[in-house]
Parts: structure tokens; sequence; C-alpha cells
């Protein structure tokens, strides 16, 4: 069933949400251009544009969306539009800069900008309020995007589902004398069949290829007897992204890989069955790279066990040492460990959600290496 992106993913008490949070940070305003900030708080898929488009939110006053004239309509249409909030159009010989600066609260002295702001666009604030801090809006808008309502985990899970469907296809893809390139064309166009609005990544990593984490597609002719990495994912007409790895060889897999592959796939259980409401990020990776660790191969292990994921592939929280703030309920992020000895290598991902007592997986396809032929 199609989701109503409008009323469940970008609820109009959100722009509230977002105030209060500027106003309980100490900053006067928050600055948001387009990317994932301003359609997380607005919906607006905004075209990236060097014209500015900005939503400002004051702690204080009424938040107004400034937009180039020739885009008015596009932002009228879109759930921006249904908010309540005053648009602003500018024409091509205004200065939207200034005009921002205009209408700003008196005794703003410091912005928050949104995370992906072009530089061009910084700078040009500055010139245009000088007296101004300038920091980053993430800090203000972190802790919400990072806890998922019901209707955002229920786009995570329409992704992984997605995903899942695209890596149910892989095999049919693969085979000996295709290239990584060729098999990542299909890969990419059956994303976009099974429902995704646009490719983000694919990853086709056979033999010592699959030791590269980002391996990017190459002319490499895949060979018989070979594992191959398949990482890929996209992003949904929610907004929402997938991202899922799975492991698959030609043929019959050689004894190495076998053996710490079955030692992957304890430490990625191991990391899933730590995820509960106040375990830190740190001890769910270390939940999974204590087993390889242990058995011989930490030193392959070479990244962090997993990253956030939402109106971003990447996005806090990071599942990573030295992260030590409690999960809660409603976070949602990668669960990837990974051993890449270097002749071949494996990596098991899933998109995990931290539940009221536990953790839901949103990639359910076989974890065990998919042998093709």
């Amino acid at each position: 069933m199609e989701m109503d992106v409008t009323t469940e993913l970008y609820p109009r008490e959100r722009l509230a949400q977002v105030q209060k949070a500027t106003a309980e940070s100490g900053l006067g305003a928050l600055f948001l251009t387009p990317g994932p900030d301003l359609r997380y708080v607005t919906g607006y898929n905004a075209l990236p544009l060097e014209r500015l488009t900005c939503l400002v939110v004051p702690a204080a006053g009424d938040p107004f969306l400034v937009v180039p004239r020739l885009e008015l309509p596009a932002a009228q249409e879109s759930p921006a539009g249904g908010l309540g909030v005053e648009l602003v159009p500018w024409d091509e010989t205004d200065d939207p800069y200034a005009l921002v600066a205009k209408r700003l609260p008196q005794g703003v002295n410091s912005v928050g900008l949104a995370d992906r702001m072009w530089a061009m666009m910084v700078l040009r604030f500055r010139a245009a309020l000088p007296a101004a801090e300038q920091v980053l809006a993430g800090k203000v808008l972190r802790g919400l995007r990072m806890r998922k309502s019901a209707a955002e985990v229920a786009a995570l899970r329409e992704a992984g589902a997605a995903i899942d469907r695209v890596h149910q296809r892989v095999p049919g893809f693969l085979r000996p004398s295709r290239t990584e390139r060729e098999v990542g064309r299909d890969i990419a166009d059956a994303i976009i069949a099974e429902g995704h609005e646009t490719v983000d990544f694919v990853i086709v990593g056979s033999g010592p290829n699959g030791a590269n984490p980002h391996a990017e597609l190459s002319d490499r002719v895949i060979q018989p007897g070979e594992p191959v990495v398949v990482d890929i994912g996209g992003t949904m007409p929610s907004g929402y992204c997938s991202d899922s790895t799975r492991n698959y060889c030609i043929g019959t897999p050689p004894g190495d890989y076998l053996t710490y592959y079955r030692v992957l796939r304890e430490a990625q259980q191991a990391s899933c069955d730590a995820v509960k409401p106040g375990v830190t990020p740190e001890a769910v990776d270390a939940a999974g790279r204590d087993v390889i660790a242990a058995a011989g191969y930490g030193e392959y292990f070479i990244h962090r066990t997993g990253h956030g994921i939402g109106l971003e592939t990447h996005e806090e929280p990071y599942i990573v040492s030295g992260n030590t703030e409690p999960l809660e309920p409603g976070m949602a992020f990668s669960i990837e460990p990974g051993i890449y000895p270097g002749e071949h290598g494996a990596r098991i991902e899933d998109i995990a959600v931290c539940t009221e007592d536990g953790c839901e997986r949103m990639n359910l396809t076989d974890r065990d290496v998919v042998v093709v032929g």
C-alpha cells in the first residue's frame, strides 16, 4: 500500500518540534537548504540549485520558506505547501541572502546551517549576516532524525523488502565470463524495477576486489570458484534508503573462505543480538568484533560495524567504538561486520531498528553464501 508521505512521514507537528529544538539549543534560527534536512522537516524534496531555496526556522517567530519564483509552483505542490508556512518568492535580480537577513527577528546572533549546504551559500550567508555565528544544524536535528517514527520504520521496512527482492535476482546475473560492470548494470536496473526511485550504489566485488569494502565496478571478469561481495542500495519514493550486502560464489567456495565466513555469520548474529535500548553502539560493535578477533581475524575487520540510515544512507548513530550514546527505540542502523584477508573477502549487512525489547531486521534474505551454478 502506498504511504501518504505528507501526513505520516512528514507530519505537520514536526516543524513545531524543530522550532522548539532550535530554541532549546540556544540558536537564533535554522537555515535549511535542499537536502535531507529540508526534506525531513517539510517533505519538500527541492532541487539543489545555485538559486537559493531556504527554509528559515527562527527560535521565535514564524518560519518562512524562501524560493526562486520559478520554483514556487513546485514548493506549493509539495508537502511544504500544506504546512501553513509563508512562501517567499524572489526574482532573478533580487539578493535572496539579504532578503533572509532582513526578515530575521532582531537579535539573532547565531544560526544553524543545513549540514549539506553548499559552501557558496554558507559564504553568502556569512556576508549577509557578519555578526551571526554559524554552526551545523545537525546538532539541533540529530536527536529528532535518529529516533524514527513508526511511519519512518515502515518506510525502512518497505525499502528493505525492495532491496531483498533485488538480492533474490542477483544469482541470475552472476556467471563466469561476465564482468563486474555488466553484472552491476543488471543490478542497477533491478533496483529501479523493484521499486526504488534512484540507485545510490552498486558494489560487485569479485575475488580480490571483495577484499576492498568500497570496491568500484570494474571490467574484471568473474572467474569460476570466486566469491563475490554484492553491496547495493537505493532511495525509495518515500525518500528513505535501503542498504544490504550478501555474498555469492561461482561454484564451490574455497575452503579457507568458508572457514572465516562461518566466523562472520556468528559475529553478525552476535551484534544483532546485542541490540536493545540502553546498550551503547560501541557495545554492539564490540559484540561482533570480539568474535572475529577471538578467531584470529581481527586485523581483517577494518571498518566500523555500522551506520545510521534514513533519508541518508549514512547518518547517525554510528555503530563504532567510542560512541557511548545509549540506543533508543526507533534508532535505525546497519550491522555489517566484514573480514577481508586479501585474496577474497566477505561482509554481511542488514539494516536493524532498535525496538522496545531488542532488534528488528529490515533485511530477511538468506545470510549464508549463495552458490551460483
